[in-house]
């Protein structure tokens, strides 16, 4: 009979695990015994993230330094992680940012679905092979039910018609998310690994701190002060990440500790498979 899931010991990847919502993730993993790496674009960041959980927890994570906006960086940390045969029980798909303007990714990519949903889908088919050998192994995929203002036309995934402000890039790369967790579960099952998703809800992180102008750092200063710690929002998405209960659930998402039902496209059942093309088309990676 296979023990019930426990992190103590087991790999676990976040991605976005240098502030906010990631790293109060990753130090609650750590916090719970397991082993924990750093995923982040900036080495001098990631490395004060790995001292802070360090001297909180006394266990030491490691650190991939990669820039998620590139398809060809992620491919480069993914491949150096599949060198090291090393295995992988958790990945924590959780980076993540908003953009004031429409811009483009060193791919040319709108920079906000780049980031937010391909570099989810590209590194995690790139690392599955491992989290499928690595067995029973979870996918929490972090969303947000700003979906829920947001539809997919997929003739125009990359807003090149028209930028309908910041909030609504974002929605949309986070029913993409939705999405391809929703197919991404029905083509794992029976392999022992699950994907679920998560809305940690509101959180007191500086996710619109690098934008210029004065916008940005006015709304960032009053996230920060008006809502949950991250550490109270990353609740929830422990409870995906390490809750036994949860051990062969899969395709679901949760916001504030409940299940809820996302909103789709109920008018387009075939989204799943468009933009699972697309998203193929767009990084050079399909299910193994």
């Amino acid at each position: 009979m296979t023990p019930p899931w426990d992190v103590r010991d087991k790999t676990c990847l976040v991605t976005g695990a240098t502030s906010g919502h990631g790293l109060a993730v990753a130090t609650l993993l750590a916090r719970r015994g397991a082993d924990v790496v750093l995923l982040g674009r900036h080495r001098a960041k990631c490395e004060a993230a790995r001292d802070g959980i360090a001297r909180e927890t006394g266990r030491t994570p490691g650190i991939v330094v990669c820039e998620l906006s590139s398809r060809k960086e992620i491919d480069r940390a993914a491949a150096e992680w599949l060198a090291l045969e090393r295995p992988l029980h958790l990945l924590v798909a959780n980076a993540g940012l908003v953009t004031r303007h429409r811009r483009e990714s060193p791919d040319g990519i709108e920079l906000t679905m780049a980031v937010n949903y391909l570099a989810s889908f590209q590194l995690t088919l790139r690392l599955l092979p491992r989290l499928v050998r690595s067995a029973p192994a979870r996918i929490v995929i972090v969303a947000s039910d700003a979906h829920r203002i947001a539809t997919l036309d997929p003739d125009d995934l990359e807003q090149r018609r028209g930028w309908w402000w910041f909030m609504g890039a974002y929605a949309k790369s986070k029913l993409a998310l939705l999405f391809f967790q929703r197919e991404l579960a029905r083509r794992l099952a029976g392999t022992g690994v699950t994907v679920n998703a998560v809305d940690p809800g509101p959180v007191a992180s500086g996710i619109a701190d690098h934008e210029p102008g004065l916008v940005a750092p006015a709304a960032s200063w009053l996230i920060k002060r008006l809502f949950p710690s991250p550490e109270k929002a990353a609740r929830t998405a422990m409870h995906l990440a390490a809750s036994p209960d949860l051990d062969g659930v899969s395709g679901t998402y949760w916001r504030f500790m409940e299940r809820k039902e996302p909103r789709y496209a109920p008018d387009r059942p075939d989204m799943d498979r468009l933009l699972w093309a697309w998203s193929v088309a767009r990084t050079g990676v399909d299910f193994p």
